[in-house]
């Protein structure tokens, strides 16, 4: 029996064994379901006694829900006042838990959640995200940590459920406002660690191992689950607190055939269903893809074709965080009797970490110094590299270029791009493909060959995980608004009531107890805060306004020298155009606007005109309607007067 039928059978049994799990009452919030902490519940929201009563008001929060638009406006404090959706119910003592969402809701990335219950908070992951096309200049986007400066005192800890940038990309920022204990397994810890070290941090750092539950301040219990996704030591967490049982996905894929070989523990996660799980948060990246996310060992067996078949030099590009991705390339490599160099920093970081970590085992004498590569014969030498997204100051974007200093592309080398474009990357990814074809090389990338598996859940693999949890409450996360609302309409077709799923955007609360969930509305600041070289949060709206008036039409600044007393222009006005126009090929519109700019200045002149701003403004709205009028263009016009 081949591998794929083998998949196909583990496939079919998994999703079988889920389907018998499940008891006869398979409606959520029965009284047969159980509490996360062993206690019998009588308080579910299909109870006859309650059930009615409580499904209106779940639905109602629901209809509040999803009228959310995709993206939040700009929220000045004023208008952050809490909005309660829903009502509690009059005599309900039930404990209830506060989910507050910082990031990684209606965006891809800057993933960030605060679990709250009465005096204790619990931080699930701290990411960054990457700027947006319109944020020139920006470096990167992290949470606004304002809301857990303001509640310092009861922050318990921090969990990461992995080690991607946009989990752990916030981190450095966040210690330096509050020096939180971190909890997670050891690869991502350690590339946490490496961060702190660039920023010259320290943080308190617990390593726990899959399979294991500790205790974060005295109302958290988190037991940590192996999950598989594309990079090592990575889980998810089932979080027993007073109100019941929260699990949370964490980034994931199911991989019934993982290169580690250490797939994830379906039994365990069934158990956590039947004793009952109060709300679930699960990952909505790849929840438009139907099917099932092919197998890490699918690109192991391309790959190995492409490098049999090869007799030049083979450049391959992937996330430095595939360890399992780069493990595969280097044992292949050893097959075909290669040598392996390594480019790019943190390439060459994350390789030593798995290394000390034992995460990657590279045979000795396999490893060859990048700047002595060029002594290796082209057939015997693979370049293992950063850069698979195009980035601009990346090493294979150099190489594209022939900014690289080591290795110079030649006719016939062979590049793969072992990754698939993030959204938004596209452009920049073709112009690298684009330079590397010309320079005579053989790019290989995902839609040429089966070179790149996502590490996220299609739809079949969400319908398993929502089968084996089987939630009371479900709140998609990590997607935007169309990622949250086809996983919301997934789990409604898989039997969930309507009024039992909720749609967030980030700042809002979600209240959720064992009788009852409920949103409330702008709860905390939530807005990105942008990180521009050693800025952090100092480029706001209205700077990015006039970055991006600058990159449209450009500056003209006009220089005028003034005598106050004399009330006379003493030299000027003169013009430096930026952007805007080629001086020397437009001498008359220059010569004209100045002549223009010199009859506003005379003119308040005469009107004894002492305010130096009001001159400003009736030379800089005088320039622009001229300059409008000759070009159709609206440049940044900026007058700078000097006194003499």
């Amino acid at each position: 029996m081949n591998e794929q039928n083998t998949n196909t059978s583990v496939k079919q049994r998994a999703s079988a064994a889920a389907a018998g799990s499940r008891s006869s009452d398979r409606t959520r919030g029965t009284k047969n379901n159980n509490t996360a902490g062993g206690r019998r519940t009588t308080q579910g929201g299909n109870s006859k006694d309650g059930g009615a009563k409580n499904r209106k008001k779940s639905v109602s929060a629901a209809n509040a829900a999803s009228k959310a638009s995709a993206r939040t406006q700009s929220k000045t404090q004023a208008n952050r006042k809490p909005q309660q959706t829903g009502r509690k119910k009059k005599g309900d003592r039930s404990p209830e838990i506060k989910i507050i969402p910082l990031g990684g809701l209606m965006e891809i990335g800057k993933n960030m959640t605060a679990l709250e219950y009465e005096d204790e908070i619990l931080i699930i992951d701290c990411g960054l995200s990457f700027p947006d096309d319109d944020m020139f200049g920006i470096d990167k986007v992290i949470p606004d940590f304002s809301y857990l400066t303001e509640n310092s005192a009861k922050i318990k800890g921090l969990v990461i459920t992995h080690g991607h940038e946009d989990h752990i990309g916030g981190i450095p920022y966040l210690i330096k406002e509050l020096n939180v204990p971190i909890y997670g397994t050891r690869f991502p810890l350690g590339l946490v660690e490496n961060k702190l070290k660039e920023h010259n941090l320290k943080a308190v750092m617990h390593t726990v191992k899959a399979g294991s539950t500790f205790k974060v301040g005295k109302y958290f219990s988190v037991e940590a689950l192996r999950i598989t996704h594309s990079i090592v030591d990575s889980i998810c967490l089932s979080i027993t607190t007073p109100a019941g049982r929260i699990f949370h996905t964490g980034d994931f894929k199911i991989d019934y055939t993982p290169v580690d070989g250490d797939p994830i523990d379906f039994a365990r996660l069934a158990q956590i269903g039947s004793e009952g799980v109060l709300l679930m948060m699960a990952d909505s990246t790849n929840v438009l893809r139907p099917g099932y996310t092919p197998s890490e060992r699918m690109v192991g067996r391309t790959l190995e074709n492409i490098f049999r078949r090869s007799d030049k030099r083979i450049i391959i590009a992937t996330f430095s965080s595939n360890v399992h991705r780069i493990q595969k390339i280097i044992d292949i490599a050893v097959m075909c009797k290669r040598k392996v160099a390594i480019s790019g920093r943190s390439m060459v970081n994350v390789v030593d970490l798995a290394q000390e970590l034992g995460y990657i085992k590279i045979p000795a004498n396999t490893l060859v110094d990048l700047n002595k590569a060029k002594n290796v014969p082209d057939k015997e030498l693979v370049v293992i590299t950063t850069g698979s997204q195009g980035e601009p100051m990346s090493a294979l974007a150099r190489m594209a270029s022939s900014d690289h200093k080591s290795i110079k592309i030649k006719r016939g080398d062979m590049v793969i791009l072992s990754s698939s474009p993030v959204p938004g990357n596209e452009l920049t990814i073709s112009n690298v493909v684009n330079q590397l074809v010309e320079k005579g090389a053989e790019v290989i990338y995902s839609d040429i060959a089966e070179v790149h598996v996502s590490g996220h859940a299609c739809q079949e693999e969400l319908k398993l995980m929502h089968s084996l949890i089987r939630p009371k409450f479900f709140m998609p996360v990590h997607g935007e608004y169309r990622h949250l609302k086809t996983h919301a309409e997934l789990a409604s077709r898989l039997g969930m009531p309507t009024g039992n799923i909720f749609l967030l955007t980030n700042g809002d609360c979600l209240n959720v107890s064992q009788s009852r969930a409920y949103i409330t509305k702008n709860v905390a600041e939530a807005e990105g805060i942008m990180v521009d070289g050693l800025g952090v949060g100092d480029v706001g709206n209205i700077v990015l306004r006039d970055r991006r008036l600058l990159s449209e039409s450009g500056l003209i600044i006009l220089v005028a020298a003034i005598d106050r007393h004399a009330n006379t222009i003493v030299s000027g006005p003169d013009i430096i155009s930026r952007g805007f126009v080629y001086v020397r090929e437009n001498e008359d519109l220059i010569d004209n606007t100045c002549e223009l700019a010199e009859n506003i200045l005379r003119d308040c002149m005469k009107k004894n005109m002492k305010d130096w701003n009001g001159m400003k403004t009736a030379v800089r709205e005088g320039m622009r309607k001229y300059i409008y009028n000759k070009t159709k263009r609206s440049p940044v016009i900026l007058p700078i007067f000097l006194e003499v």
